[in-house]
């Protein structure tokens, strides 16, 4: 199995922290970063993304970080138009979305940082944003209370956007409060979306019909759910402290105190329960806390077999400087010292709320926190993409839809992302064109040797099927006639 790591934020500067998720070893910490819920994403493995929002009050305040793997410091800043609170990623790291806090929904290319698209998807806020499992639909919540369906390919389509009515595909108003996180099963469009609110209810709806499959109301507000990998039951972390179960396809209780739709809870944070992740295989469930603590559960025993504190350590200058104050005498008696003592335990606090954690493969160029990076990692470091537009240069460049080309598989090592525009390939068929029509024959002629040679192997495939079918049921004949013989030669 791969190995994965932990990824945890926090909204009071406390930063970013990795651990690696089986052995507890503690990698590279991230400074400077106070991420809101559902503020942090993985791109693709390549690189770590967040958003930043220092003024809740102010419009202007927000921006969005790039981190690499190799170093601890803030390499690549973006301002957008207003503060952006979720952003999500698809799997290819071919996009970022975000959502932002007028409703708007933002759609950036990640390899350019061109804003493709912007339209207004709520009346309030957006709080939640995810993709499903093959990437063509973008699912929304909102403090609104409501949860809405987008189709990449409708928001793209200028044809299509104007005959509709709405730039939607499904919008579900059942929550009657704010929404608080929004998670898709497996199934492409045919799938299940779970979303909670702070209405303290979970419902689960159909991709595929667009309609209510089931209400399961908590004893608690829920503000992070995780599902299953085998969609038996999804996890619901309450603003009790605990982690509730909950059926999806699991037989459902009778005898539960809290609802019949509740299996049963894991407790042990004492404070609210704000995140939640699994691994690949599902068999461990991190939780993060306000209490500042990270928790891994064994979804099968349901045990906790790993315990992390999400601390924003004292740096090395007043470490320093705290050791030299205490070396003079009596030094618990001066009022500038106890001052400072204050000063470092607020600075050393325990640890920082946690309301961000994700599960995500370990990058290879991550070194464990205890050994510097080599000259070769170094080497290897990848340039991070430019930072993401403000605004679109132009109304034409967003009709345009972006595409990721020949990006190498992260199992075959470094991912080398190319990536090339539509505009690009638009100028390479001029070029093509321009060079005579002998190119683009020898193109057109290679394109229809390979539909002949398609052609040539789906007919023989279906003369195979044709001959077992005819042999079967000549075999089958036969079988009847020699049964039904010896019958009638008894009359």
């Amino acid at each position: 199995m791969e190995p994965e790591i932990i990824i945890a934020s926090s909204p009071t500067d406390a930063g970013v922290s990795c651990w690696d998720l089986r052995t507890g070893a503690e990698h590279l910490r991230y400074r400077s970063c106070a991420s809101p819920l559902h503020g942090l994403t993985s791109v693709a493995g390549r690189f770590l993304a967040s958003s930043q929002v220092r003024d809740a009050k102010s419009s202007t305040s927000g921006s969005i970080l790039y981190w690499s793997w190799n170093k601890a410091q803030v390499e690549v800043r973006s301002f957008p138009a207003e503060p952006i609170r979720p952003i999500a990623c698809n799997s290819q790291g071919t996009y970022i979305a975000g959502g932002g806090i007028s409703g708007d929904i933002y759609f950036w290319e990640v390899a350019t940082g061109k804003l493709l698209k912007k339209w207004h998807a709520h009346y309030r806020a957006v709080t939640c944003l995810a993709f499903n499992d093959d990437q063509s639909l973008l699912i929304s919540g909102a403090e609104d209370g409501c949860v809405r369906v987008w189709s990449l390919f409708l928001i793209f389509d200028a044809v299509r956007r104007e005959e509709t009515r709405n730039l939607f595909e499904y919008s579900f108003h059942e929550h009657s409060l704010r929404v608080t996180d929004v998670k898709t099963g497996y199934g492409g469009c045919n799938a299940i979306i779970v979303s909670a609110s702070e209405d303290r209810t979970c419902k689960v709806w159909s991709l595929s019909r667009g309609k209510l499959l089931r209400n399961v109301i908590f004893p608690a507000v829920i503000d992070a759910i995780s599902l299953d990998p085998g969609e038996h039951a999804f996890y619901a972390g309450g603003r009790d402290g605990k982690i509730h179960i909950a059926a999806l396809n699991a037989p459902i209780s009778q005898n539960s105190n809290n609802g019949p739709h509740v299996l049963g809870s894991l407790a042990e944070h004492s404070k609210a329960v704000t995140c939640l992740a699994s691994s690949a295989d599902g068999f461990l469930l991190v939780s993060g806390s306000e209490d500042g603590m990270i928790r891994v559960w064994d979804t099968r025993t349901r045990n906790i077999i790993r315990v992390f504190r999400h601390a924003k350590g004292m740096s090395l200058y007043h470490s320093v400087i705290y050791r030299k104050i205490s070396l003079f005498p009596l030094c618990h008696l001066w009022e500038p010292y106890r001052k400072y003592q204050v000063l470092i335990s607020r600075i050393c606090s325990p640890s920082g709320p946690v309301n961000n954690v994700m599960v995500t493969r370990q990058p290879q160029l991550l070194n464990p926190r205890t050994s510097a990076p080599t000259a070769s990692s170094r080497k290897q470091a990848l340039t991070l993409p430019p930072q993401l537009e403000k605004f679109a240069n132009s109304p034409d460049e967003n009709t345009h839809v972006k595409v990721l080309i020949g990006g190498q598989d992260p199992s075959n090592g470094i991912i080398d992302s190319s990536y090339v525009s539509v505009q690009a390939m638009e100028a390479q068929i001029r070029e093509l064109q321009q060079k005579g029509s002998t190119a683009a024959a020898e193109v057109d002629m290679e394109r229809l040797k390979n539909d002949q040679l398609r052609s040539v192997q789906m007919i023989q495939h279906w003369k195979t099927m044709y001959d077992d079918l005819h042999q079967f049921c000549v075999d089958e004949l036969l079988e009847d006639v020699r049964t039904e013989r010896p019958t009638h030669h008894n009359l």
